[in-house]
């Protein structure tokens, strides 16, 4: 399958591809975006233990805020320089960084014993700060580069994003299950997170490094983008054994850049989608997991309840993550999509109400559509949005909407924070 002869390209000519390879790269796309977020993901399903050991200090809330802001500015960063940066040494260097961090998250604990300290408490931090990094890093870089690609491919990567939210949530319940009655049970199962997603850190850089770029649909895509310009999938096509005509490059790449729209007039052009993916998320993550951890109250569930409701809202969002593959159901209207995006809305005090006057059934209904339609509008605005541009301008618009998305994390974090005025938290 992955071999030369799986197909064959004619660029001059616009032959279609064959596509033998493409399921290939659906799969090793869907563990890539697992990886990415599996780290982070782990970290926030054993909140539950910090919370044990850090008490007084709102790890949930204040874990979720130190990753974003870094999250962001490094996005920013990559956002502006984007044409310049190398996007296979910035992918690789993500996951190093989460493989190293949660590998750090490991080592900190069986040093510490699990002691709750300030020293801990701040090294943690500092740890979550450079997953923050990391995460910019690889969602800028990998939905920059799959924008070049198929739709397809961006929904797979997406999808992986949500795998690892409900893959985590699901070994949690299951974590609890086991060790809830053995001495230390909570600590073990915490350690248990850390040791897996270490692992699975390292197979994601194996994949994409060795794996993904040699595929042979890769290989095409990236071909075509260094032809229309893009001189950031270089290393990749070196590391494919690939090396393109330097003239037909020379003379295509300078006309490509002569025609090619700055960031400022792709983000006019798409600045509706752009604000779809902040608003998604200053939504959810002015919900999940501060809220759900802290704000729900007592109920018969005891302590599965705060794991029991993000578990579903993951279960939802990946759930919603296939939707827009069958087509009748994929909302492709700019204007539909921005008044579901600002409908979502009316769950702000949906929530409210319902934390203060329901029981747990509710509560469980309103974060299962909390998470399907974050995943599902994600999605659909992705899969949407980069078409019709060019290589270069197409990674760029990759870019500037994870910039947003990022945006919306951070500011959704902060705003987090604004329910516990009144509760007595302060």
């Amino acid at each position: 399958m992955s071999s030369e002869n799986a197909m064959t390209v004619d660029d001059s000519s616009q032959t279609p591809i064959r596509l033998e390879g493409k399921y290939s790269v659906i799969i090793i796309c869907w563990i890539l975006g697992l990886g990415s977020l599996i780290s982070w993901n782990s970290l926030a399903s054993i909140e539950d233990y910090y919370y044990d050991v850090f008490p007084d200090y709102h790890p949930s809330r204040v874990l979720t805020l130190v990753y974003q802001p870094f999250a962001f500015g490094t996005m920013a960063f990559l956002a502006y320089n984007e044409s310049k940066i190398d996007t296979r040494k910035r992918i690789i260097l993500g996951y190093i960084m989460f493989f190293l961090g949660t590998l750090a998250l490991l080592s900190l604990d069986l040093v510490t014993s699990g002691k709750g300290s300030i020293g801990s408490y701040v090294a943690i931090c500092l740890i979550v700060a450079a997953f923050g990094a990391a995460d910019a890093l690889i969602q800028g870089g990998m939905l920059g580069d799959l924008a070049l690609m198929c739709p397809e491919f961006i929904q797979s990567f997406l999808a992986g994003l949500a795998a690892s939210g409900a893959l985590t949530s699901a070994l949690r319940l299951f974590t609890e299950l086991v060790f809830s009655n053995i001495d230390d049970g909570l600590r073990k199962g915490a350690l248990l997170f850390l040791s897996i997603s270490t692992l699975f850190q390292f197979l994601c850089i194996f994949l994409y490094a060795l794996v993904f770029t040699k595929l042979p649909i890769v290989k095409h895509y990236r071909r075509k983008a260094a032809l229309e310009g893009s001189k950031t999938v270089s290393s990749d096509l070196s590391a494919a054994g690939i090396q393109t005509d330097l003239t037909e490059k020379l003379v295509d790449g300078d006309r490509s850049n002569l025609d090619r729209l700055s960031n400022k007039e792709l983000l006019f052009q798409n600045i509706d989608y752009a604000l779809d993916l902040f608003l998604i998320f200053v939504l959810t993550l002015s919900i999940f997991p501060g809220f759900l951890y802290e704000n729900t109250g007592t109920h018969q569930l005891g302590s599965w309840y705060p794991l029991v409701l993000i578990a579903t809202f993951n279960i939802g969002d990946l759930i919603s993550r296939y939707i827009p593959l069958i087509s009748y159901l994929k909302l492709q209207s700019r204007k539909g999509l921005l008044i579901l995006v600002v409908s979502r809305f009316l769950l702000v005090p949906a929530f409210y109400f319902t934390a203060k006057y329901s029981d747990q059934g509710w509560m469980i209904m309103l974060v299962s559509i909390l998470g399907l339609s974050n995943g599902y509008l994600m999605v659909c605005v992705l899969m949407a949005a980069p078409k019709g541009y060019k290589g270069p301008e197409q990674k760029a618009l990759g870019n500037l909407l994870v910039f947003f998305l990022l945006g919306g994390i951070f500011l959704g974090a902060a705003l987090d924070w604004l329910w516990l005025i009144g509760n007595g938290s302060f």
